[in-house]
């Protein structure tokens, strides 16, 4: 059974940072590219990152260009968002998903965690 499992998301005041991480079981990690994707309150889920199977083709919505990275390590199966300069408009369910692919394409994914909450307050 495939589980991303989502941790690391919680309170945190304007300009601070938090990391998170996804950790993959019942799959491979290095055989899929792997995403972060959010959805705010009242929003449609947005694309947030995303990653290679080896560690290439990184892409990054405007919104967090410059303030976020996103990481992998196929050997501890995890896949890894840093978040820095946290704004109140980054509040959101975070969520990782997982692609059958050397790179992402479209919002389609083949497995996805349950999300974890990051909360930013002013």
């Amino acid at each position: 059974q495939v589980q991303l499992v989502e941790s690391g998301g919680g309170l945190v005041q304007t300009g601070g940072s938090l990391r998170l991480s996804c950790a993959a079981s019942g799959l491979s990690l290095s055989d899929y590219a792997m995403a972060w994707f959010r959805r705010s309150p009242g929003k449609e889920r947005e694309f947030v990152a995303t990653i290679g199977r080896s560690g290439g083709s990184v892409y990054y919505a405007d919104s967090v260009k410059g303030r976020f990275t996103i990481s992998r390590d196929n050997a501890k199966n995890t896949v890894y968002l840093e978040m820095n300069s946290l704004k109140p408009e980054d509040t959101a369910v975070y969520y990782c998903a997982a692609r059958y692919a050397s790179a992402w394409l479209g919002t389609t994914a083949d497995y996805w965690g349950q999300g974890t909450q990051v909360t930013v307050s002013s």
